[in-house]
């Protein structure tokens, strides 16, 4: 197939994994007979340094035209002002609106090699295969911002139509998976809870009557994501809430550098960006984790560009690495493997699997 990707490499360790995803995409085109074009641009702090504007208009015309957009991070110290007028995290916020990427996939299954990295006990993690589905462009981030003297206001508003479309979604991937999906919310206290639960209630009863729904309050589920982790199966939850727990997910798999996210679109196309972030602090060492860019690039595969037999092959690669210890030291922390060595390591792997 022809696709054009969008690559956004971003700020601190971005163009460090990007360079990776950059590797493994002219492996899989190669494998599979494929032609992907790539269209860079600037984003975040990278972008303000060089433009004044964490967004340039060139590259939102390069997103906006692409079938897919690959992000490696943004923000850093050099940008971190919360008072500034300009800041990073400002330009994917109007990336995300102006892609209208309203759904946030964010998958989490803990590699039996790799358990004891994590704080949580291996018994728990037996079984452990979540999928959060975040809304991603409503609620209190997008809502009216006041401050009034010493007195500040964020607005948070959910609409009936922007909950339905979030809610199908979880409900088709529901499908493909165990037919359950836990919403959580907090609809003892907030109204904006209550007209969720009510139109995730209407929507699965209606459209969906075989796959069934949990309600539960964010603050139970924050302690039961570490104490029943394998209970759940499809987690929806609006913006805000989504946002702390799949952060507090990471917990589960022993590393933010394992996660992959996709942000979707009605039509296919998505924004596909590790959860890590821009990881300052490792920045320029070759030391960051490369995995979560890696698998953003198979969701990209699977949900905007088709590719589900060339999004497994990387997943298993990935899989195959980790079950070999062939990972950075934030998961073990005596390798001496950089960044590059581990990308390394998965496009052999896929090449293997892909055959002659």
């Amino acid at each position: 197939m022809k696709a054009t990707i969008a690559v956004l490499p971003g700020d601190g360790v971005g163009p460090e994994v990007m360079a990776e995803a950059l590797a493994l995409l002219r492996v899989v085109a190669e494998c599979g007979g494929h032609t992907f074009t790539l269209c860079e641009g600037v984003i975040g702090g990278a972008a303000i340094d060089v433009h004044g504007n964490p967004l340039p208009d060139q590259t939102r015309e390069i997103c906006t035209q692409a079938h897919a957009v690959l992000l490696g991070a943004v923000g850093g110290p050099r940008w971190s002002n919360p008072q500034a007028v300009v800041r990073p995290e400002q330009g994917l916020l109007a990336l995300r609106a102006a892609l209208g990427v309203h759904a946030n996939l964010r998958p989490v299954t803990p590699h039996p090699a790799l358990m004891r990295r994590s704080p949580i006990k291996g018994s728990l993690l037996q079984g452990v295969d979540i999928l959060f589905v975040r809304e991603l462009t409503g609620g209190i981030y997008f809502g009216d911002k006041y401050r009034d003297g010493d007195v500040a206001f964020d607005v948070c508003r959910y609409s009936v139509a922007e909950v339905e479309r979030i809610t199908r979604l979880a409900a088709v991937l529901a499908r493909g998976r165990r037919r359950h999906i836990t919403h959580v919310d907090k609809a003892n206290v907030l109204e904006t809870s209550r007209l969720w639960r009510e139109t995730v209630d209407r929507v699965l009863a209606t459209e969906f009557p075989d796959v069934q729904v949990s309600h539960v309050l964010v603050d139970t589920m924050a302690m039961q994501l570490v104490t029943r982790p394998s209970a759940y199966d499809v987690i929806l939850t609006e913006n805000l809430f989504g946002d702390i727990l799949t952060d507090e997910a990471a917990a589960l798999v022993g590393s933010m550098g394992l996660l992959p996210s996709a942000s979707l679109n009605g039509d296919g196309r998505g924004l596909y960006e590790p959860v890590h972030g821009s990881a300052p602090d490792i920045a320029g060492h070759g030391v960051a984790n490369p995995i979560a860019m890696l698998l953003s690039v198979a969701m990209m595969f699977r949900h905007s560009l088709g590719l589900h037999d060339e999004a497994r092959l990387v997943e298993d690669a990935v899989v195959w690495c980790m079950g070999q210890r062939i990972v950075t030291r934030d998961l073990v922390a005596s390798s001496r493997l950089h960044t590059r060595d581990v990308g390394k390591a998965v496009c052999r792997k896929v090449r293997e699997l892909a055959g002659p």
